[in-house]
C-alpha cells in the first residue's frame, strides 16, 4: 500500500533557504503550491473530512510561513510540510476529541437477527476521485504521485478512525507513506523504538476494523467490466423501482450508513424492506421517480442519485424536475455490493454535480 512520495532535491531546499529569510512571500507560495494535493490526502487520511483536510492544508502553510526561519535544511522542505501537517491534524483531533465507536441507535428496520452495529464515524465525508488522481502536469514531479486506492477507500478511512491518533499518525507515515521508522520518529518527536511498538499496535487494531472478507489490507483493483455493469444495474434498478433485481446485486451481510446521520441498517433483507418502502407510491417513505448519475469516490464506484419528488407542485417551479437526494458510494466484493455509504447532496458541488436535473 505504500505510495511514492518523492524526494526533494536541493534546488527546492535552497530556493526554500533563500526566500524565508526575506519574507518572499509569492515565492515560498510558489513552493508549498505544487504539495497542496499530497497534503490534503495525508490530511484527509488522517482526519476522514475532506472539509477538516482543507482547513488543515491552509493551517499547515500559515504554520509554515510564519516558521519559515525555522526552516534549516536538516530535513527535506517536504518532510518539514509533513511535520506541520501531521502536527495541525493532531492538534485537530485532541481538540474535537471524536472517537469512532458502534452505533447506539437501533437500525433503521429490524434485521430479525441481532446484528453488530458498524462504526459511526459521523465526520466521514467523500472526496471526488478527480481530486485524488495524479496532476496532468507532469512537470510538478512528485507531488502528482498517484494515491494507493486501497488506502483512500472508505472502509480503510474508517477503521483507521479507531486507531489513537499518534498511532494513526505512525501507520500512515510508515505503511502508507513508506517513511523510514528514523524520519517517522522526527516527525512525531519521539524515539524510533516507540515508533515501532506503536506500529506494531496500530496494525493489529487495523485488522480488527477492516472488512471480514480480508485478512489483511491488500491493493485492490481497478473496476471490472462487471463492475461498472453491476453499477449501471443498480441505477437502473432504483429507476425502475425493481426490488427483485436490487436483491440480485447485494451481499447477505450487506451494511449501509448514512454520514453524518445515526442510521444504519444491516443485512440484504433489511435494505430491500426500506428499500420497498422508499419506492412505494402511498408510503410515508415514499420518494418518487429517481434517476441516476454513475461518478467515482475515493477511487470506488459511486452513484449521485435525483429523485422527482411526488410534492413538486407545492414549489411549481421545480415541478417534473429530480432534485439531488443522495450519493451513494460502493463496496463491491465477488460481485456483490457489500457495502454502501450514503451521503448527503450538499457533497453534489464538489463532484460538479448540479443539483437539479430537468
Amino acid at each position: 500500500m505504500v505510495e511514492d512520495r518523492g524526494s526533494d532535491g536541493p534546488v527546492e531546499d535552497t530556493a526554500v533557504a533563500g526566500a524565508a529569510p526575506v519574507g518572499d512571500e509569492a515565492a515560498f507560495g510558489a513552493l508549498v503550491e505544487p504539495l497542496r494535493r499530497e497534503l490534503r490526502v495525508h490530511c484527509y487520511r488522517m482526519l476522514g473530512s475532506y472539509d477538516d483536510a482543507e482547513d488543515m492544508v491552509q493551517e499547515t502553510f500559515l504554520r509554515a510561513w510564519r516558521r519559515r526561519e525555522t526552516y534549516e535544511g536538516r530535513s527535506t522542505f517536504r518532510a518539514w510540510l509533513y511535520k506541520i501537517a501531521t502536527n495541525a491534524c493532531l492538534d485537530l483531533i485532541d481538540r474535537d476529541k471524536r472517537h469512532a465507536r458502534p452505533y447506539r441507535v437501533p437500525p433503521l428496520v429490524d434485521p430479525g437477527t441481532p446484528a453488530q452495529p458498524p462504526a459511526d464515524v459521523s465526520w466521514l465525508q467523500p472526496v471526488p476521485d478527480r481530486l485524488l488522481e495524479p496532476a496532468a502536469d507532469s512537470a510538478q514531479g512528485p507531488a502528482s504521485a498517484a494515491v494507493a486506492r486501497e488506502t483512500i477507500e472508505l472502509a480503510f478511512l474508517v477503521a483507521i478512525q479507531h486507531l489513537p491518533a499518534r498511532q494513526r499518525a505512525v501507520l500512515i507515515t510508515r505503511d502508507v507513506l513508506g517513511w523510514p521508522a528514523t524520519e517517522t520518529a522526527a516527525l512525531l518527536g519521539t524515539s524510533v523504538a516507540s515508533v515501532k511498538s506503536a506500529l506494531q499496535r496500530a496494525r493489529a487494531t487495523l485488522r480488527q476494523y477492516l472488512p471480514q472478507r480480508r485478512e489483511d489490507w491488500a491493493p485492490s483493483a481497478e473496476p471490472s467490466a462487471g463492475e461498472r455493469a453491476l453499477v449501471r444495474r443498480y441505477v437502473e434498478a432504483h429507476q425502475r423501482a425493481d426490488l427483485g433485481a436490487l436483491a440480485g446485486m447485494l451481499a447477505e451481510d450487506v451494511r449501509m450508513t448514512m454520514p453524518p446521520h445515526p442510521a444504519w441498517l444491516v443485512g440484504r433483507s433489511a435494505l430491500l424492506t426500506l428499500s420497498g418502502q422508499v419506492f412505494k407510491p402511498g408510503s410515508p417513505w415514499y420518494h418518487g421517480r429517481w434517476r441516476g448519475i454513475v461518478t467515482g469516490a475515493n477511487l470506488q464506484p459511486a452513484v449521485a442519485h435525483y429523485v422527482e419528488h411526488p410534492t413538486a407542485d407545492e414549489t411549481r417551479h421545480l415541478a417534473g424536475r429530480f432534485r439531488a437526494q443522495v450519493l451513494d458510494v460502493l463496496r463491491i466484493d465477488d460481485g456483490r455490493i457489500t457495502a454502501i455509504t450514503s451521503f448527503e447532496p450538499r457533497h453534489f458541488a464538489a463532484f460538479g454535480l448540479p443539483l437539479v436535473l430537468p
